[in-house]
């Protein structure tokens, strides 16, 4: 039913995504639960559209809008890269925190950290206009787009990847990019602000989280999906072979380029706001194939939807049943991604077994 009619499921994925939303804000660390009424006027109290709710309320239902809008857009900028990924490398073990685009995109992100003092977490927060908080972004694309373009030279012969070696790199890389960034935090383990903030990026974070984070996550996953019309027609002929996709017209060098560029730019929007969380973008795609099948021009915005849904979910789910527990979303997502990630290569084992 789905599969013929992939407006209906977006319909609901954007239903169930504001659902979750608004009870995002009824729980939180703080262990205050309000009333949807309540939060309800704490929107339309930011708004300016009613008055504030007394404090500290109006400031605790603001925090948890931010939270929530900001772990929506991580999620879909990384269902959205993950898609582009498995689609332009035409493997479905392929994901940004597999292949060292995530970790390129923290080792950016640590690297500004420790440019601007340590104090990267305070500059996002206190000075949303200052050139800190988005020194972090640009340079957590360049060290995403970087990585995403060594790691394909590096696993390509004659234009043609080989898998077992995009995964094998793949983990080397992510082995030599933790190397490089836990020697950066060794350097400054006597800073407490730079060590925690180094320390944030590697678990993830959606603690104190503002409008701006929001901000760079959806414009990053927004710009991205720039590239749907552009490429998913392409992506579809790559899938039955590279030879056949440029015999009927396909320029696979420009197809590569942008996809490898929008994938990165949303891996590096979701890092830069919220640090490193894995196997959104490996599991968020087979999510989408199994409902809505394989084909791109539906796999890429549905992949974004997903992505938001699942993060906000889980997020939702820990506040709710684990209030002041405090799991990072990072932690929470290789919990689940993990076993998930076994279970998919226990799948594959004969398609594995001939590589």
């Amino acid at each position: 039913m789905l599969r013929r009619r992939p407006s209906a499921f977006a319909l609901a994925l954007g239903l169930l995504l504001a659902a979750l939303l608004l009870a995002s804000l009824r729980f939180g660390s703080t262990r205050v639960v309000e009333d949807l009424g309540t939060a309800l006027r704490g929107i339309a109290g930011l708004c300016g559209l009613g008055d504030p709710l007394p404090e500290p309320r109006q400031t605790i239902v603001e925090l948890r809008l931010w939270r929530a809008l900001t772990a929506a857009g991580v999620g879909a900028a990384l269902g959205l890269s993950g898609a582009l990924i498995q689609g332009i490398f035409r493997n479905a073990l392929a994901s940004p925190g597999v292949i060292g685009i995530s970790g390129g995109a923290s080792l950016g992100a640590v690297l500004a950290v420790l440019f601007v003092g340590g104090y990267g977490l305070q500059l996002q927060i206190a000075d949303p206009h200052g050139a800190g908080p988005w020194l972090i972004p640009v340079a957590a694309f360049a060290g995403a787009l970087t990585t995403a373009f060594v790691v394909y030279r590096l696993a390509s012969s004659h234009g043609r990847v080989s898998v077992p070696a995009l995964l094998l790199i793949g983990i080397a890389v992510n082995t030599l990019l933790a190397g490089v960034q836990q020697f950066a935090q060794s350097l400054v383990l006597d800073d407490l602000e730079a060590s925690r903030a180094i320390l944030a990026w590697t678990f993830g974070t959606l603690d104190d989280r503002m409008g701006w984070h929001a901000a760079v996550a959806w414009g990053g996953a927004a710009v991205a999906l720039c590239v749907w019309p552009l490429v998913a027609w392409e992506l579809d002929l790559m899938q039955g072979g590279l030879d056949d996709a440029a015999a009927l017209g396909v320029d696979v060098v420009r197809v590569r380029v942008l996809t490898l560029s929008a994938a990165a730019l949303a891996a590096a929007a979701a890092v830069s706001v919220a640090g490193q969380i894995g196997f959104i973008g490996l599991i968020v795609p087979h999510i989408v194939r199994l409902v809505s099948g394989p084909g791109h021009r539906t796999l890429l915005p549905l992949a974004a939807l997903v992505g938001a849904v699942v993060l906000v979910s889980a997020d939702v789910a820990q506040m709710a049943f684990f209030p002041g527990f405090g799991v990072q979303p990072g932690v929470l997502m290789s919990l689940i991604g993990g076993p998930f990630f076994v279970w998919l290569l226990w799948s594959k084992r004969r398609e594995i077994a001939v590589w």
